[in-house]
C-alpha cells in the first residue's frame, strides 16, 4: 500500500486480518488516525506511516498494539503528540518521529519505553530538552537529533546523530588534531605577538602618544582572544576522550560563560577600536588643517567609552535567562556564532544583532572611510610639497590600516556570510562555522601586532636604535669588566713584585752584620 491515494483508515481495520503483522502505507495522503484504527491488530510488529498528512493522533491510537517493535511516523504535519500516546509500547524498539513540525516534546514522552534502542528525532526543535527525557530509555544505543548539542543531553546512548557539530564530536571537545594545533599555535601568537607590541611600546618613544596608547589598548583587547583560545586547548585536554559525559554541565558551567564573555569581549572591543582609529585617520587625512584630533584626555575617554560599551554587549546576555536561555552555552567552544535556526529567539536575534548590526556597520565605516581617505590622498599628490609634507606621515598610518583593514575583512566576511545564510535557513556545513570560530576570528587578533607594528619605519627604526643603543651598553660593560680585571691583576702583581723586592732587601740586611 506505498505511494497511493488513501486519504483515511477505516475502523478496525486488522478485524478480517487479525495476524497481519506488517502495515507499510508510506507516501499516502493519510490525514488522520483514529482511536480505532488499529483497535485489532493485535499481531501487529511493524507499523510505517511516513510520508502522509497525519497532523494528529489521538492519544489511544496506539494502546492495543502490545507487540508492536517498529512505529515509524517521520515527515508528517504532527505539531502535537499527547503525553501517554506510547505508554502501552511495552515492546518497541524502533520509533522514528523526524521531519514533523513538532512544537513541544513532554517531558515524560517515552517514559513507558523501556525496550527502545532507536529513537529518531532528527528535524525536529526540542525548546524544553532536558536529560529526565531520556535516562528512563536504558537500552537506547542510537539516537538521532538535529543539533549535535543535542546529544548532550543523553550521555548514556552508546552512538548519538549527528557525530559532530564540526567543532565537537562525541568524545573530544575539540573534534580533530587541526582544530587543537590550530588553537594552540594561534593563542601563543597571539598572546606572544600581543604582549611584545605592549612591551616595545612602553620602552619605545612614540611621537604619537595617544595613537601608541590607542595601539597598546588594542592589543590588550586581542590578547583576551589568545587567552580564550589557551582555555578551549586547556579544557580539550581535560575532557579528551570522555567530553559527552560532561558536555552538559561544562556548556553551562561558569568557566564556559566567562570564556565566551572573554571572547565576544576581545571581539566587540577591537572592532569598536578600530572603527574608532579609521574615523581618527579619516578626519586628519580629509581635514588636514581642522585640529580635530582628540587630545590624551579625550582619548583616555573614548578609550574607556569603547570598553564599556564592549563589556555591556558581553553581559546583557546575563539579564534574561529566559530570553536569552544559555548564550555562550551553545557549543563546546562558547562562541555565540548561532549559524543554525534555534529554538532561543531571544540568543539568535542578540547573536544577529552584534554580528551583522555593530560589526557589520562598523565594517561598513571603515570601508567607507578607507575609500574617501584614499580619494583625498590622490588629490593630495596634486598640491603643494608643504601641504603633502604635513599629512605625509598621516598617509603612511593611513596606508598600514589599510592591511588591517583588508586582514580584517579577510576574518569577518565569512562570519557576516554565515549569518545572512542562516537568515535564509541555508544549511551551512559544519566544518566551515568550525573554522570560522576556531581559525578566522582569532587570527585576525593574531596578526593585528605584525600590521599596527612591525610593519612601520617608525618603529623598525626605533628598535633598531634601542638595540644598538643596547648593545654599545653591553660592549661597554664588557670592556669595564676586562678593565677592571686587568688593574686586578697589575695590583696583584705589583704587590708580588714588591714582596719580592722587600724579600730582598730583608735578606740584604741579615748579610750585611756578617760582613
Amino acid at each position: 500500500m506505498v505511494n497511493n491515494y488513501l486519504e483515511a483508515l477505516p475502523k478496525k481495520m486488522c478485524a478480517q486480518m487479525p495476524q497481519l503483522n506488517w502495515v507499510d502505507l508510506e507516501g499516502n495522503g493519510i490525514k488522520y488516525l483514529t482511536n480505532s484504527s488499529f483497535l485489532s491488530c493485535d499481531a501487529l510488529t511493524v507499523l510505517f506511516l511516513p510520508r502522509n498528512q497525519i497532523d494528529f493522533v489521538p492519544e489511544k491510537t496506539f494502546s492495543s498494539l502490545k507487540n508492536l517493535g517498529e512505529l515509524d511516523l517521520s515527515s508528517n504535519l504532527i505539531k502535537e503528540l499527547p503525553a501517554h500516546i506510547f505508554k502501552d509500547l511495552k515492546l518497541l524498539q524502533k520509533l522514528n518521529l523526524s521531519s514533523n513540525p513538532l512544537l513541544y516534546l513532554h517531558k515524560n514522552q517515552f517514559e513507558s519505553l523501556k525496550q527502545l534502542q532507536s529513537l529518531d528525532l532528527e528535524r525536529i526543535e526540542i525548546p524544553n530538552i532536558n536529560t529526565h527525557m531520556f535516562q528512563p530509555m536504558r537500552n537506547l544505543s542510537h539516537i538521532y537529533f538535529k543539533n549535535f548539542r543535542y546529544c548532550s543531553y543523553a550521555p548514556h546512548v552508546r552512538i548519538c546523530m549527528p557525530l559532530t557539530d564540526g567543532i565537537s564530536s562525541f568524545e573530544d571537545l575539540l573534534a580533530n588534531n587541526i582544530l587543537r594545533i590550530c588553537v594552540w599555535v594561534i593563542a601563543f601568537i597571539t598572546c606572544f605577538g600581543n604582549l611584545f607590541v605592549i612591551g616595545t611600546r612602553s620602552f619605545i618613544k612614540s611621537e604619537n602618544m595617544t595613537h601608541a596608547m590607542s595601539i597598546k589598548i588594542l592589543c590588550c583587547a586581542d590578547c583576551l582572544m589568545g587567552v580564550y583560545l589557551f582555555f578551549i586547548g586547556f579544557f580539550d585536554i581535560k575532557y579528551r576522550g570522555q567530553y559527552q559525559k560532561y558536555a552538559l554541565l561544562w556548556m553551562e558551567s561558569f568557566q564556559c560563560h566567562l570564556m565566551g564573555v572573554l571572547a565576544m569581549l576581545s571581539t566587540e572591543v577591537s572592532v569598536l577600536l578600530l572603527t574608532y582609529l579609521t574615523l581618527e585617520k579619516f578626519l586628519v587625512i580629509v581635514f588636514p588643517f581642522s585640529n580635530i584630533r582628540p587630545g590624551k584626555q579625550q582619548t583616555s575617554v573614548i578609550l574607556i567609552g569603547i570598553w564599556i560599551v564592549g563589556f555591556v554587549i558581553a553581559v546583557i546576555p546575563f539579564s534574561n535567562k529566559d530570553y536569552f536561555g544559555n548564550f555562550y552555552g551553545k557549543n563546546g567552544v562558547c562562541f555565540p556564532l548561532y549559524y543554525d535556526q534555534t529554538e532561543d529567539i531571544g540568543s539568535e536575534g542578540y547573536s544577529l544583532g552584534i554580528f551583522l548590526g555593530v560589526n557589520l556597520l562598523a565594517f561598513l565605516i571603515i570601508v567607507f572611510s578607507y575609500g574617501i581617505m584614499f580619494c583625498s590622498i590622490k588629490k593630495t599628490a596634486l598640491q603643494t610639497t608643504k601641504v603633502r609634507h604635513r599629512i605625509g606621515r598621516e598617509v603612511a598610518v593611513a596606508n598600514r590600516f589599510f592591511f588591517i583593514v583588508f586582514s580584517d575583512a579577510i576574518c569577518w566576511i565569512p562570519v557576516f556570510v554565515i549569518k545572512i545564510l542562516s537568515l535564509f535557513q541555508v544549511e551551512i556545513p559544519d566544518t566551515i562555522t568550525s573554522w570560522v570560530v576556531i581559525f578566522f576570528l582569532p587570527v585576525n587578533s593574531a596578526l593585528n601586532p605584525i600590521l599596527y607594528t612591525f610593519t612601520t619605519s617608525v618603529f623598525k627604526d626605533k628598535l633598531k636604535q634601542l638595540l644598538h643603543r643596547h648593545q654599545r651598553k653591553s660592549i661597554f660593560q664588557m670592556k669595564k669588566k676586562s678593565l677592571s680585571t686587568s688593574i686586578v691583576w697589575a695590583d696583584d702583581y705589583s704587590s708580588v713584585k714588591l714582596g719580592v723586592l722587600n724579600k730582598i732587601t730583608f735578606g740584604d740586611s741579615m748579610i750585611k752584620p756578617m760582613s
